[in-house]
């Protein structure tokens, strides 16, 4: 499987070099370098080896889950070459720890210099692209007609709303796998260490699952795992000009996952497919993939035409 392939490329190569020099190495070794080479940090032989397989094995997991939840997805190709890019900068950093650690006397004395770390991110670079090249054009999905727009046969005087839960189970893995690992790291290390890994959980999880509605105050987006007084976005009635639905590629239109700012446009995507299409006052575009986009989109539309009708728009 291509997605599979530097993955194991990595292993095997790092299984080599360490075999071919296993008998030269200090214990513990140096594995952490400030950024003018010196030696900061170590790790006892086993441990250094435990780590980086189980970071590989941990990466290739998460890139092959991504790819096999929706393998025909727009993203698809760019997931791959992401992954390609990670193990190839992930490999090249922890080989090159190996090498510059042979036949050294003191670990402390180990030195990186500089530009191995620019020719690490070059080497990622060159893997990403070998990865997109592989991962071929990505399959093109229909969907409803730019613009699309309609309203709800709703009575004068009537109200309704409209709900639904997107999520977004990468994301949630990713929460989940940052917050056990922050979790960890603070537990049997270092509580500022874990820092980072638990900020990154407290951003993903949130997002992972967000309550999209649409009712006489506009369009709301809530995470679902906090309060309903807790809003990532919200768009008053009045704000708005007009909505629709169609199909939203994430990647080719947004670039990514998450809450995307763009030209003109910006949108919380999280994954590709039917959406909800807002034409604000401002010019702008508010875009939210989402099922049943299309009853959603009328509905919004139902209560926009009410709210400029009291304006006298």
């Amino acid at each position: 499987m291509i997605a599979a392939g530097p993955f194991v490329a990595v292993i095997v190569a790092f299984a080599g070099i360490y075999t071919a020099v296993s008998g030269r190495l200090p214990d513990p070794l140096a594995t952490h370098f400030r950024f003018g080479g010196q030696a900061d940090g170590f790790s006892s032989v086993q441990g250094f080896l435990t780590g980086c397989l189980a970071l590989f094995l941990l990466l290739g997991a998460v890139v092959g889950f991504l790819v096999q939840v929706r393998p025909a997805a727009p993203e698809v190709p760019w997931v791959i070459a992401g992954g390609y890019a990670t193990v190839a900068l992930t490999g090249y950093t922890d080989c090159v720890t190996l090498l510059s650690n042979v036949d050294a006397a003191d670990a402390s004395a180990v030195r990186v210099p500089p530009w191995e770390l620019f020719l690490g991110l070059a080497v990622a670079l060159c893997a990403g692209a070998l990865g997109r090249l592989l991962a071929g054009a990505a399959p093109v999905a229909p969907g409803q007609p730019r613009g699309a727009v309609s309203r709800l046969g709703l009575p004068a005087t009537a109200t309704a709303g409209w709900s639904r839960t997107i999520a977004s189970p990468p994301l949630a893995v990713l929460g989940g796998l940052l917050l056990a690992g922050g979790l960890l790291i603070g537990l049997f290390a270092d509580w500022i260490a874990s820092a980072g890994l638990l900020f990154g959980a407290a951003v993903s999880l949130p997002l992972a699952s967000v309550r999209v509605t649409v009712d006489r105050r506009g369009l709301t987006l809530a995470p679902a795992l906090l309060s309903s007084r807790c809003r990532f976005r919200r768009i008053p009635l009045d704000r708005i000009e007009e909505a629709g639905s169609r199909h939203v590629a994430c990647f080719a239109e947004f670039g990514g996952w998450g809450y995307r700012i763009r030209a003109n446009r910006s949108g919380f995507v999280l994954r590709s497919g039917e959406g909800i299409v807002v034409r604000l006052a401002n010019g702008r575009e508010f875009v939210v993939t989402v099922d049943d986009a299309a009853t959603a989109a009328a509905l919004l539309n139902t209560y926009t035409d009410r709210a400029h009708s009291r304006q006298g728009g």
